[in-house]
Order: structure tokens, then C-alpha cells, then sequence
């Protein structure tokens, strides 16, 4: 019988843990659709200062392959970003390798960055220069394609979350028809919905 190969292993605990001279608390949990968010304290023995660290951990990637739709990942790569404060340090990602999905996240980042702020994207070229720095970042052609994927969907469809709280009054906002035209902008997100899913 073929022993099953461990691929990582969890490191954070369900309560508190010691792990050298550094405690650290897990403090809540919010489980969401396709991923979890746990905050954590951290201190250092002798020292009086608690730090918070928030980990973001995307369930819903396949262990082989890649999400059938960028939806997901993109919320949740947006998630990170509205959630981390502009003081903080740099971010850390990672998978059971720290290659392919690492990559995927890293340059679906950096490309909605660049969308935003140049109005161009360049995927290979950023894929190039991530491979530089570490090796089989964006590991497989499928997942090379779905970083093309999810920057196309994002171009194409925005960002179209909608908080509970104002879900009423934007959803009457978007469907009231203009007289001009006889549209709405339901109408006209549901045509770009169509248009995405023909492609």
C-alpha cells in the first residue's frame, strides 16, 4: 500500500501554541464561501507587545488543476488587499510547493495593479520576471492560462461585489432603465455576462 506523500503541514493552532519562545493565539475564525480568515495574536516571550496577523486561506483550489472560474480567487485576492493596512509589511503567500498557486495569486496581483493604475496588462512579462526570482512560479500551462482568465474577467466584468447592508438600495439603483437608451445597468452587467461566457 502507497503511503499518502504529505505535502505541508498546518501550522497555526485552533487555540494557543508555543512554538519556541513565540505564543501565538488564534483569536476568530470567519469562515466565507471559498475561503477562511483567522486572526491571530502573536507575542514573544518577555516582551509586552501583541501583534495581530490576519492569514487568508483560499479553500476552494483544487489540489489538482485550476478553480473553473476566476470569480472566487478574485474576490479573494481583492479581500487581501482591502484588508491589509497601507502601514503593514509585505504580504506572505503561499501553497503546499510555494510555485504554482503562489504564482498565480502573485501575478493576478500584480496585474490588477497594473490594469488599475496603467490601463495595460502584461502577463507574460510579469510571469518572466516572477520566474526569475523563483523557480516554476505560474508552474503549468493551465494555470498560465487561468491567470489570463481571471485578468480577462476582472477587465471585462469589474468588481461587482455588493455588501448586504447596501444590496436594496444598489440594486435599485442598477436596474431603474434610462430613457435615453431603455436600458439599465442590470441590463447592460447581464449583456457583459453573456458576452464573458460565449468567450
Amino acid at each position: 500500500m502507497k503511503q499518502a506523500k504529505v505535502k505541508c503541514v498546518r501550522y497555526w493552532p485552533d487555540d494557543t501554541e508555543v512554538y519556541g519562545d513565540i505564543k501565538v493565539t488564534l483569536i476568530e475564525t470567519e469562515p466565507l464561501a471559498e475561503y477562511v480568515i483567522r486572526t491571530f495574536t502573536v507575542q514573544k516571550k518577555g516582551y509586552h507587545e501583541i501583534r495581530e496577523i490576519r492569514q487568508f486561506h483560499f479553500t476552494s483550489w483544487p489540489d489538482h488543476g485550476v478553480p473553473c472560474y476566476a470569480t472566487g480567487l478574485l474576490g479573494f485576492v481583492r479581500q487581501v488587499k482591502f484588508l491589509n493596512p497601507p502601514e503593514a509589511g509585505p504580504i506572505v503567500v503561499h501553497c503546499s510547493a510555494g510555485a504554482g498557486r503562489t504564482g498565480c495569486f502573485i501575478a493576478i496581483d500584480i496585474m490588477l495593479d497594473m490594469a488599475e493604475n496603467e490601463g495595460v496588462v502584461d502577463i507574460f512579462n510579469c510571469v518572466r520576471e516572477l520566474r526569475s526570482q523563483r523557480v516554476n512560479l505560474v508552474q503549468t500551462e493551465e494555470q498560465y492560462v487561468f491567470v489570463h482568465d481571471a485578468i480577462l474577467e476582472a477587465c471585462l466584468c469589474g468588481n461587482t461585489a455588493i455588501p448586504v447592508c447596501e444590496f436594496r438600495s444598489i440594486y435599485y439603483n442598477i436596474s431603474r432603465l434610462d430613457p435615453q437608451t431603455n436600458s439599465s445597468q442590470i441590463k447592460d452587467e447581464f449583456q457583459r455576462a453573456m458576452e464573458f461566457t460565449l468567450l
